[in-house]
């Protein structure tokens, strides 16, 4: 069973990740629609691996779970 802690830590990485991984996706999309076309391989590739480097970013610590 995972402590309150843990539950805590997962739910506010994750939205992090999620907020992350849209806005790099948001700008991906519109860099390359301004060039004139979308590689959505590309773009969402760069989405993930940006939603897993906030995961490991997170690891160091979260300031909105400084106080829990």
């Amino acid at each position: 069973m995972m402590s309150r802690r843990t539950k805590d830590w997962l739910k506010a990485a994750g939205i992090r990740a999620v907020k992350t991984m849209a806005q790099t996706a948001v700008a991906a999309i519109g860099t390359a629609a301004a060039l004139g076309e979308v590689d959505w391989t590309i773009a969402m590739s760069s989405a993930i691996l940006a939603g897993v480097l906030s995961l490991l970013t997170s690891a160091a610590g979260l300031p909105e779970l400084k106080g829990a």
